[in-house]
């Protein structure tokens, strides 16, 4: 599928990527709806569909990301609410292999998430994710998401790396697309990014569900 000998650099999104979905999927669309309706005290469909609305009025831009942001609009310990979940934080059980190859493909392994910094100090924790990468960022610390030209400007500069011989794994098409407008030559979606639900489909990019798929790297 993959040209090793073409890439240097692999730049990887997190949730629904390296890590399971479930998570943020139960957490955002399940429980933080049910505890803003017992807050509130609105019916669960009401709450949700008023969430809804929060999270179509800043779709793709940092603060759809943000859990300060969450925190103020909905007017609950969003963090502390975080913490009751997660058991269900976990790693692809693909990845741990994959990363292991490149590294020893000497490969440079750049981790970049829209994630809050706090929810990626989370999933480190419990994930010890941290151990498989040269370096993290969020998005956050750049003050612009992947879905925006300036990010990549921005952690390209940072970076140094070169866009024709870089890879970006992502479950979003809609971020694989900014990728794509930036000039990153390798580019591979994610059709299974929440493993309780069924794979999707990628209509611009070729997609794989198991890491596995992309072995052996070839070392330079």
């Amino acid at each position: 599928m993959l040209n090793w000998s073409q890439i240097d650099t692999l730049l990887l999104d997190m949730d629904g990527t390296l890590l399971d979905l479930h998570y943020d999927n139960r957490f955002w669309i399940k429980e933080l709806p049910q505890h803003y309706a017992a807050y509130h005290g609105l019916p669960e469909e009401e709450a949700a569909a008023i969430m809804q609305q929060q999270f179509a009025k800043v779709a793709g831009t940092l603060n759809w990301y943000c859990l300060d942001y969450w925190q103020e609009t909905l007017q609950l310990p969003v963090r502390e609410l975080k913490q009751q979940l997660t058991h269900l934080i976990r790693m692809r059980e693909d990845v741990p292999a994959f990363l292991t190859a490149a590294r020893q493909a000497n490969k440079r392994i750049v981790l970049v998430t829209n994630a809050h910094p706090d929810a990626l100090a989370l999933k480190n924790l419990h994930t010890q994710l941290q151990h498989y990468c040269d370096i993290q960022y969020s998005t956050h610390e750049f003050g612009a998401c992947k879905e925006d030209q300036q990010l990549w400007q921005k952690l390209q500069h940072k970076e140094r790396f070169d866009p024709k011989r870089s890879l970006f794994i992502d479950d979003g098409e809609h971020i694989l697309d900014a990728a794509a407008e930036f000039g990153i030559e390798h580019l591979l979606g994610v059709a299974n990014p929440d493993s309780t639900q069924l794979n999707k489909a990628f209509s611009r990019y070729r997609c794989f569900d198991n890491y596995h798929s992309l072995l052996p790297i070839i070392t330079n």
